[in-house]
């Protein structure tokens, strides 16, 4: 309780000019609060579970991507190597061989294609929001002010390079559209005869569902489909798209990490076929 004319007030700590110097939270424009957030629940294990999450990732397609060995197994391609683009590419029949690289593509062929999906997760609008918290925390988690003096945003390099996700989404497109063919082929036996179905073919179709499902989720594919329309009612088939890939783009963070780690597994899978782990279990 005040007392006497004294009005009743919190005490709140002044802001030094080295606080000020320092910027971010300590701005004299926030508002004076002695915490650096009022959260007191474990807002890091989000962050930091995201964090791990894409470690992993990056750390497993790297060793993937640079081995250059055990890609195949008849009659399945894994998908960090789909479609070969280089000569030096292991002979996959019906697959899709381009070798348009030549022979002085002396690395691994995986280099030449993953580019594309890579770069259309990495400026993915969900991804930025996930690498962004988990490696630079900025912000870290929702109320929790981020440690960056400044910001300036996706309008100067590297971030600036954000805004071609839009075009990544249409080598996405393309490469589903790969993926989807190699997943045909894999109702084949070891000898190319048709009717076939193994653990393999089941494990590639969940992971080419997947691809679609987080491809056409994309906010860039929302766009395309109904965006820049000012009556919907003008364009029925448009807007019947939309509202389809809008029910998808609400579950875009989803199916993002779902695709994620089937991409992974079914490259996983096809490693160990190709490397004699066991052999693959058929249904028919």
């Amino acid at each position: 309780m005040a007392t006497g004319t004294e009005p009743e007030t919190d005490a709140v700590p002044a802001v030094t000019a080295g606080d000020r110097a320092r910027g971010g939270v300590h701005h004299p424009s926030r508002a004076a609060i002695p915490d650096r957030h009022l959260r007191r629940d474990r807002w890091w294990l989000a962050p930091a579970g995201t964090a791990a999450g894409l470690f992993a990732f990056i750390v497993y397609s790297t060793w993937r991507a640079f081995a250059d060995t055990d890609y195949y197994a008849a009659p399945y391609v894994s998908p960090f190597y789909s479609p070969c683009l280089a000569e030096n590419c292991v002979p996959m029949r019906g697959g899709p061989n381009w070798e348009i690289f030549g022979a002085w593509w002396g690395l691994s062929p995986a280099l030449l294609i993953l580019i594309f999906p890579l770069g259309f997760r990495l400026t993915c609008y969900y991804y930025r929001k996930a690498y962004y918290r988990g490696f630079w925390a900025s912000p870290p988690a929702c109320a929790v002010a981020e440690p960056h003096r400044t910001y300036s945003g996706e309008t100067r390099l590297p971030l600036i390079l954000q805004n071609i996700h839009r075009y990544f989404f249409y080598f996405a497109v393309l490469v589903a559209g790969i993926l989807t063919y190699d997943t045909v082929l894999g109702f084949r036996d070891e000898s190319y005869a048709w009717g076939h179905m193994g653990l393999g073919t089941l494990v590639l179709l969940v992971n080419v569902a997947l691809i679609w499902a987080y491809t056409l989720s994309c906010h860039s594919c929302r766009h395309i489909v109904g965006g820049r329309l000012k009556h919907f009612s003008k364009h029925p088939v448009r807007y019947r798209l939309w509202g389809w890939v809008s029910k998808l783009n609400a579950r875009h963070a989803q199916l993002a990490w779902a695709s994620l780690i089937s991409v992974a597994v079914a490259d996983f899978y096809v490693y160990l076929l190709a490397t004699g782990a066991f052999d693959d279990p058929r249904f028919f």
